[in-house]
C-alpha cells in the first residue's frame, strides 16, 4: 500500500477536480465553435476523471484497513478492534467518505455515457458529458474545501473512536452505494435535459436516449430504498419498515418524480409528445436528489440516518443547489417556450393514462415534500417545534395512491392516441372479479376500510398486469398464436409487467403489516405472553462476547396450540468504546409472516430479573421487500431489451400486438 496513502489520495482527488473542470469547459467550447478535437476530448476526460477518483477512493480504503489514525476520517470512524468488513464499508458510512463515494459514482456515470453512448450525436454527447463534468466539479470542490476525507491530525491517536454501532451491519456494505447510484444516476437524464435545452431540440430520439438511463437510475433507487427499509426493520428494533422519517422521505421524493419520468419518456419515445414536461421531470428528479443531499448534511432535518452537520457544509451545498437547480430552471424558463409540445392525443388513450399517472405521482410528491419540509420551515419562522408523522401521511397519500393503482391496471390496455374505456374494461373482467372478491373478503378479514381498499387495489394491479400480458401473448388464440408471439414479445413488455406486479406485491405487504399484532411487555424467565394464537415464552438469558461488543441474548420459544413453531434469539449489544447499546432483532419468516422479537432493557438480577421485549406477528411483511426486488428486476429486464440500449440509434422493428412500455 506504499502508493495508496492519504497524500496520494488527496492529490488524486485534486487532479480529478481539475479533469472535471476541463470536462465541463472544453466540450461546451468545442460544441459552440465546432472544434472536433475538443468534442472528442469529452469522453477521454470522463474516463480519466473516473480513474483518478477510483484511485482516491481506494487510497481512503487503504488508510482505513491499515488503521492510519493520522487521517482524521479514519480516527473518527474506525478502530483497531473493528472487523475488517466494517473498516471497508465504514469508509462510506460517514459524511466525508459518502461525499467521495457520491463523486466517484457520478464520474462512473460519466464514464458509462462515454462508453455506452457511441450511437449518440457527437455534439449532444459532448454537451451531456460537459454537464456531468460541471456537476462533478461542484461536488469535488465540496469534498476538497469542506469535507476532505484525507485531512490529517497530529499527533495521531493510538486508536480510533470507532464506528456508530448502528451502522455495523452487512447491509451497510450495499445500501449506501446502491442508493447513491440511484440518486446520482438521475444526473444523466438531467444532463440530457440541459443539453437538449442548450440545443433547443427535443424529439422522439431524445426520449429514446433518455429512457434507459432513467430506468437504470430508478432500478438502483428502488433497490436502495427497499434495502434501507429492510435495514430499519431489522436493525432499529422498532418493529416497522417505514416511519415517514424526513431522511427516508428525501429518497422517496426523487423516486416518485423518477417514476413519472420513466413513464413520460415512453410517451416522448413512442408518440413524440410531452416533450417539455419530460424535460422538466428530468430536471426535477436530479434536483430532488441534490436537495436530499443538502437536507441530510445541513442539519435542517434530524434523523438516525442524518450525518453530523456543519454550517459551512450546508452553505456550500446550498450554493451548489442554487447554481445547478437555479441555473437549469432558468435555462428551462428561457428555452422551453421555443420547444414544440409534440403530438396530440385523446384523453382516453395510452398517453392519457400515462399523463394521469404523472399527475398522481407528482401530487404524491407534493404531499411528501409538504409534510417533510413544513416542520423545519415553521420552526424557522415561528420558533415552534412541530411534528408531522404517520397519521398525516396516511391520510394524504392513500387517497392519491388508490386511484394511481386503479389507473395502473387500466392504462396499459388502452391503445395509443385514441381509445375507449368500455373495451378495455371488458378485457379486465377477471381482474375486476378478483378485486371485488378481495373487497368482500377483506371486509371480513381486515380491520379498517383503507386496508381493504388497498388490498383490492393491489390485487387489481397484479391481475390486470397478468391479463395484459396474456393478451399480448395471444393466449385466447391457442397454442399456435402463443408459439408465434412468445419469442417476439419484447423484453420491455415482460419488464413492465414485472414492475407493475412488484408494486402490487409491495402494497399487499404494506396492507398485511397494517394488521400486525404487537406487544411491548416486561417478562421474567419462564413466563409466557399470549398474543392471538401464539404463546411467547422466555426460556433463558445469556451473555456472549463479540469482536468489539458484549451481547445479552434472550432465548424465546414461540408456540401455537402447544406446538413450538420457532425459537428466537434477540439480543442487546454493548459497544464499550462508543458507550452505546444497540438492538439485534430476531426474525423468523415463512414468507407469509414474520415472527419478530427485540430485547429491551432489563431490571433486577439473577432469576428475579425482568426483561422488556417487543413482540410482533407481522403478516405478509416479507412481501414489502419482495415487491421491491420484483420491481427492480422488471426495470432491469426492460433495460436488457435490445431496442432500449443506451444511445442506440432508432431501428425499424416488426410490430408486435400490444407492444408495451
Amino acid at each position: 500500500m506504499f502508493f495508496l496513502g492519504p497524500e496520494e489520495g488527496h492529490y488524486a482527488l485534486a487532479f480529478a477536480c481539475v479533469l472535471a473542470l476541463a470536462q465541463f469547459i472544453l466540450p461546451l467550447w468545442g460544441a459552440a465553435r465546432g472544434i472536433r478535437l475538443l468534442l472528442d476530448m469529452a469522453s477521454r476526460l470522463a474516463f480519466a476523471q473516473f480513474i483518478a477518483l477510483s484511485y482516491a477512493f481506494v487510497s481512503l480504503i487503504a488508510c482505513a484497513v491499515g488503521d492510519d489514525f493520522s487521517v482524521q476520517n479514519v480516527a473518527a470512524n474506525s478502530a483497531i478492534s473493528k472487523p475488517l468488513l466494517y473498516k471497508i464499508t465504514g469508509v462510506w458510512g460517514n459524511h466525508e467518505g459518502s461525499v467521495l463515494l457520491w463523486a466517484l459514482i457520478l464520474s462512473l456515470c460519466g464514464g458509462a455515457v462515454a462508453l455506452l453512448g457511441r450511437g449518440l450525436p457527437l455534439i449532444l454527447k459532448a454537451r451531456v458529458l460537459a454537464i456531468l463534468g460541471g456537476v462533478s466539479t461542484g461536488f469535488q470542490l465540496f469534498c476538497l474545501l469542506t469535507s476532505n476525507p484525507f485531512a490529517r491530525i497530529w499527533p495521531a491517536p493510538a486508536d480510533g473512536q470507532g464506528m456508530n454501532p448502528l451502522l455495523q451491519d452487512p447491509g451497510l456494505a450495499f445500501h449506501p452505494p446502491v442508493l447513491y447510484t440511484g440518486y446520482v444516476g438521475f444526473a444523466v437524464p438531467f444532463a440530457f435535459a440541459v443539453a437538449a435545452l442548450i440545443e433547443g431540440r427535443v424529439d422522439a430520439a431524445w426520449g429514446r436516449w433518455v429512457r434507459p438511463w432513467a430506468v437504470a437510475a430508478w432500478c438502483f433507487l428502488t433497490c436502495g430504498i427497499a434495502m434501507g427499509s429492510w435495514w430499519s426493520y431489522y436493525v432499529l428494533g422498532w418493529g416497522g419498515y417505514w416511519f415517514w422519517d424526513p431522511v427516508e422521505n428525501a429518497s422517496l421524493i426523487p423516486w416518485l418524480t423518477g417514476t413519472a419520468l420513466v413513464h413520460s419518456a415512453i410517451v416522448v419515445e413512442k408518440r413524440d409528445a410531452l416533450r417539455i414536461w419530460t424535460v422538466l421531470l428530468a430536471i426535477a428528479s436530479f434536483s430532488f436528489s441534490l436537495s436530499g443531499t443538502f437536507l441530510v448534511r445541513s442539519g435542517i432535518l434530524n434523523s438516525v440516518h442524518a450525518f453530523a452537520n456543519d454550517p459551512a457544509r450546508g452553505v456550500f451545498i446550498l450554493g451548489l443547489l442554487a447554481i445547478v437547480i437555479g441555473g437549469s430552471l432558468a435555462l428551462f424558463a428561457w428555452r422551453a417556450p421555443g420547444l414544440s409540445a409534440g403530438g396530440l392525443f385523446a384523453p382516453v388513450s395510452r398517453e392519457g393514462g400515462l399523463v394521469l399517472n404523472n399527475i398522481l405521482l407528482c401530487a404524491l410528491c407534493a404531499v411528501v415534500v409538504t409534510g417533510t419540509m413544513y416542520p423545519p420551515f415553521m420552526q424557522i419562522l415561528t420558533g415552534r417545534t412541530l411534528s408531522v408523522g404517520k397519521p398525516f401521511f396516511d391520510a394524504t397519500t392513500i387517497p392519491l395512491a388508490l386511484p394511481l393503482l386503479a389507473a395502473m391496471g387500466l392504462g396499459t390496455l388502452l391503445p395509443w392516441k385514441r381509445g375507449h374505456l368500455l373495451p378495455a374494461l371488458r378485457r379486465l373482467r377477471i381482474a375486476g372479479v378478483i378485486a371485488a372478491i378481495a373487497l368482500i373478503g377483506g371486509s371480513f378479514l381486515l380491520e379498517g376500510i383503507l386496508p381493504v381498499l388497498c388490498a383490492a387495489a393491489a390485487l387489481w394491479v397484479i391481475a390486470a398486469s397478468v391479463v395484459d400480458l396474456a393478451s399480448k401473448l395471444g393466449l385466447r388464440g391457442g397454442l399456435h398464436v402463443l408459439r408465434q408471439r412468445l419469442p417476439r414479445l419484447p423484453r420491455a413488455v415482460w419488464g413492465s409487467t414485472l414492475a407493475h406486479i412488484g408494486i402490487g406485491v409491495t402494497v399487499l405487504g404494506i396492507t398485511g403489516m397494517s394488521q400486525a399484532q404487537h406487544n411491548v411487555v416486561e417478562i421474567g424467565l419462564g413466563e409466557t405472553i399470549h398474543q392471538g394464537a401464539l404463546d411467547w415464552t422466555l426460556l433463558s438469558v445469556r451473555q456472549e462476547a463479540g469482536p468489539n461488543y458484549r451481547a445479552l441474548i434472550a432465548d424465546l420459544s414461540v408456540s401455537k396450540h402447544g406446538r413450538v413453531v420457532a425459537t428466537l434469539h434477540p439480543s442487546r449489544r454493548d459497544f464499550e468504546s462508543q458507550h452505546q447499546v444497540t438492538t439485534d432483532v430476531a426474525i423468523r419468516t415463512n414468507l407469509m409472516r414474520d415472527l419478530y422479537a427485540a430485547l429491551g432493557e432489563s431490571h433486577g438480577q439473577g432469576s428475579s430479573a425482568r426483561y422488556v421485549l417487543r413482540l410482533h406477528n407481522n403478516p405478509l411483511a416479507p412481501w414489502i421487500w419482495l415487491g421491491g426486488v420484483v420491481m427492480a428486476l422488471g426495470g432491469a429486464l426492460s433495460l436488457s431489451d435490445r431496442r432500449h440500449r443506451f444511445g442506440a440509434p432508432r431501428k425499424p422493428s416488426q410490430a408486435v400486438a400490444g407492444e408495451g412500455s
